[in-house]
């Protein structure tokens, strides 16, 4: 008999980004939010502003951030685009994307389950409470 957990370590998704700017769209599962989704949607979250930081330093601070979160694992990070993956005790894996935009002075995000239908609203609340620590490490900085 196989247990239900196994299937929680699914691989990642093939694509996160259409563009250097541009996420792929979340599905039609409420298990995503973005950004990038359309404002006042049930997908939409805001992005991560850092007006009184460089792209460099909000980037750096997101970084650390995502290195002290439990469960949290920084797949790769580049100079404009960061995926990490959040593990539950459970063993389910959420990807978490974010694109630094400097001439909007933004880190788009982009958060999802990649497995089941419903996530209790953890991808929502998980940047949220990212977008928190991250302004108040920036205001911290300032």
């Amino acid at each position: 008999m196989t247990s239900g957990v196994i299937g929680c370590a699914s691989p990642p998704p093939k694509q996160f980004t259409r563009s250097a700017d541009e996420f792929t769209p979340c599905s039609s599962a409420p298990h995503c939010v973005s950004s990038q989704a359309d404002k006042g949607g049930s997908k939409y979250v805001a992005p991560f502003a850092y007006k009184q930081a460089t792209a460099a330093a909000a980037r750096q601070t997101l970084l650390d951030i995502l290195a002290a979160s439990e469960g949290a694992t920084v797949e790769r990070a580049e100079e404009r685009f960061i995926h990490a993956t959040f593990r539950s005790t459970l063993g389910f894996v959420d990807d978490v994307t974010f694109i630094v935009r400097p001439e909007a002075e933004i880190i788009d995000v982009k958060s999802s389950s990649r497995l089941g239908y419903y996530d209790f609203s953890v991808n929502r609340k998980r940047v949220e409470q990212l977008r928190a620590r991250f302004n108040a490490q920036l205001s911290a900085k300032a």
